[in-house]
């Protein structure tokens, strides 16, 4: 039988490669695009637009608005995960579209009939320029904006709305499923191959982490922050979510779902009637035009001295 010492050095000499070569591309295995868009039957029950996004560094971007059949309750961005495309992602968030609510997605630079090639910056860049292109939509009621991220997505989401130059008038940031740091889920999954559990941490460190949602998530306060978290996620455990939510400031919620796996919050009926509840909460409706009106007819009598009906001027 070889002797422990003749069996461990092809492992240290493989991962040393791994070190020194492979892996300090690392951050783009946070990455699996698919160029093809599927069809999807569903979508044929909203109305869909084509949206072109271009960044600031000059990456076109393509989105889809769905459209509710009634006036739109609110807008709500959406950042997909981190593999295929957003034809592919759409049917975990069109019941909100059917639920009354504009939905705008898009795909990262290398997803879908987006430009470019997925890396760390850009994603995060592509993020920043959508919601850039939500509070420039025209019909876009700017009150009633909220973001939604589901795992990467999630992550990417958090960065983005600390960093907007458009934070104070976004009124919620829904998070599914998201992981705290990319060094620490890259440290988790590297722990997974036994071989490469030894150097989890030196091969963690070659991933980028100035984006990692726990240094941002406590700047988005004062937007409301909701985390979502399966109790049975297996590709990002609930204590990322946990650790996301302690560190948020007010206001915020936490949503653990029972028996729920990986992004698999929305499957439930209580969950979507629940969200629906919160969003209807945080975009709320404006008041009818004509007590606006008489708001500032009220404010003028006020102010110049004539009574008013409430003031005692009719019986």
């Amino acid at each position: 039988m070889p002797e422990p010492s003749r069996l461990a050095a092809p492992i240290v000499i493989f991962a040393c490669l791994l070190l020194i070569g492979v892996l300090p591309g690392c951050d783009s295995y946070f990455f699996y695009p698919s160029k093809n868009l599927l069809p999807n039957p569903a979508l044929e029950g909203v109305a869909r637009e084509d949206v072109l996004v271009r960044t600031p560094d000059g990456v076109r971007l393509h989105g889809w608005v769905l459209r509710p059949k009634r006036e739109p309750l609110g807008t709500i961005l959406v950042l997909h995960g981190n593999a295929e495309n957003m034809s592919t992602h759409v049917n975990s968030v069109l019941w909100l579209a059917y639920s009354g609510y504009r939905v705008f997605l898009f795909d990262y630079r290398g997803y879908g009939r987006s430009e470019g090639k997925a890396t760390m910056d850009g994603v995060h860049a592509d993020a920043l320029a959508a919601i850039d292109a939500v509070f420039g939509m025209g019909g876009v009621d700017r009150d009633r904006v909220a973001v939604l991220g589901q795992s990467l997505g999630g992550a990417v989401a958090v960065y983005a709305v600390a960093n907007s130059p458009h934070k104070a008038r976004i009124k919620a940031l829904v998070i599914d499923s998201a992981f705290s740091g990319y060094r620490e889920i890259a440290r988790e999954k590297v722990a997974e191959i036994s071989v490469l559990k030894p150097f989890r941490c030196p091969l963690a460190r070659l991933v980028t982490d100035r984006y990692s949602p726990r240094l941002w998530i406590g700047r988005v306060a004062p937007v409301p922050v909701l985390v979502i978290h399966g109790d049975a996620d297996r590709v990002v455990p609930i204590a990322h979510g946990e650790k996301l939510f302690a560190l948020a400031g007010e206001p915020k919620e936490l949503w653990v779902v029972p028996g729920a796996g990986h992004i698999e919050a929305f499957a439930s009926p209580d969950v979507r009637a629940r969200l629906l509840g919160y969003l209807s909460s945080a975009l709320p409706a404006k008041p009818p035009a004509t007590n606006a009106v008489l708001n500032r007819a009220w404010k003028w009598c006020k102010r110049v001295g004539v009574p008013s009906i409430t003031q005692g001027g009719a019986s």
